[in-house]
């Protein structure tokens, strides 16, 4: 993993680790970056490895980066940081640019992980995965893809080689394991489908640690949140203006957002062009996000695309009326009508279902009702995982180390 930074790929990696028997397993974990909101809660069994010293300059600014690696003697690694910056304004999307420049952040972690492994597990798509495969030496490699695989922009053909030397692929629904088998025929028989880990029992319990108002909730008005990066692909565009419609309609709304990312400055000035400062808030990140979700009225996801958002199943946990968008897989979580509501994905259908939900008190209690009816832990998935590694392979528990989590 690059990080352990918020998001839901990382939320779901630490969740995985949380379940595994350290008993049979030995894991390692290597980061890119040891910071980030969930380091702390990485078992203590977890050895989180090295970042290298020829890294560290690397990811330097350009001109220090150089000036620092030709100081050390090494040329080379002054010469791929030049090719890495360059290369990362050519191509059409963040993960192309992402993809063509592995060639050169590779050189600064050749070595990285001197050990041989059992197996070796990119847990994110792109870097990870090309980490795993080129330098790290292991029995078995097995990639994740936690996202709609078509709605990246990655480019298929820099991924298909990697891809074949994986043994197993694994991504977090049906309707994304369907998207890489069309994608990837030649390998659709190494398609996995383990889905994120959430206990219900721990979202609750922690939902349960703030009692205090921490909305400051005024008489009569209606709270909407929604948790996910800033970014496009989590449309929270969408959500400002669907926002927007919501208050010209005279509806006492205030719209809350948890999360961070390079957005931020773009949506703050949408909410100002809107004259929502009152109405909209980019809250930022929570190390406990689960007290605002509780205290909330409406869970939104205005998402683009998604792979399994991990805060839909954590609302549903929470008891929360949910509106999602109608990215591929919103129907592997929400049956419309029956424990949610599934929009379109532009504003005037977010706002239509919202305000739907805030007239027909019958229809949000139904839906709460229907929710405390619904299986909604996944803690069993870990069990597909260790599965996947025991069963499919001719390992012997105990024996070695059995796991390995890339960067």
């Amino acid at each position: 993993m690059p990080s352990l930074a918020a998001g839901g790929g990382e939320k779901a990696l630490v969740n995985l680790l949380g379940q595994l028997d350290y008993g049979r397993y030995e894991v390692d974990l290597f980061l890119l970056d040891h910071g980030g909101l969930f380091m702390s809660l990485l078992p203590p069994e977890v050895r989180v490895l090295p970042v290298p010293v020829r890294y560290e300059r690397f990811r330097r600014p350009v001109l220090r980066s150089v000036l620092s690696s030709l100081r050390a003697g090494d040329a080379e690694l002054a010469a791929s940081r030049l090719l890495y910056a360059a290369r990362s304004r050519i191509g059409r999307t963040t993960a192309v640019r992402e993809q063509y420049g592995w060639r050169y952040l590779s050189r600064a972690l050749a070595h990285a992980v001197p050990d041989r492994y059992d197996a070796a597990i990119g847990f994110l798509e792109k870097t990870s995965t090309y980490f795993c495969v080129d330098l790290v030496r292991a029995e078995r490699k097995i990639g994740w893809v936690h996202i709609d695989y078509d709605r990246l922009g990655m480019d298929p053909a820099f991924d298909e080689p990697y891809f074949g030397k994986l043994d197993h692929l694994v991504t977090v629904s049906e309707e994304c394991a369907a998207v890489l088998k069309r994608r990837f025929p030649r390998y659709r028989e190494k398609v996995r489908v383990i889905r994120n880990i959430v206990s219900p029992m721990v979202v609750r319990r922690m939902a349960e640690a703030e009692t205090g108002d921490l909305y400051g909730r005024r008489e009569g008005e209606t709270i909407i949140v929604s948790v996910g990066r800033l970014h496009p692909q989590k449309g929270f565009d969408l959500a400002i203006d669907a926002c927007k419609r919501l208050a010209d309609q005279g509806r006492n709304v205030r719209w809350f957002v948890l999360g961070e990312g390079d957005e931020r400055e773009r949506l703050e000035r949408r909410i100002r062009e809107l004259g929502l400062e009152g109405r909209f808030a980019l809250l930022g990140v929570k190390a406990n996000p689960y007290p605002y979700m509780r205290q909330a009225d409406i869970y939104v996801q205005p998402s683009r695309f998604e792979g399994k958002p991990i805060a839909v199943d954590e609302a549903k946990m929470l008891g929360l009326p949910i509106v999602v968008t109608d990215y591929r897989a919103a129907r592997g979580q929400i049956a419309h009508g029956e424990n949610g509501l599934i929009a379109a994905m532009e504003p005037e259908s977010i706002a239509s279902a919202i305000a739907r939900l805030m007239d027909d008190r019958a229809l949000a209690e139904r839906l709460r009702r229907n929710l405390a009816l619904e299986p909604l832990g996944t803690e069993d998935e870990a069990r597909k995982f260790e599965a996947l590694l025991e069963g499919e392979s001719e390992w012997r528990a105990g024996i070695g180390k059995q796991a390995f989590c890339s960067s």
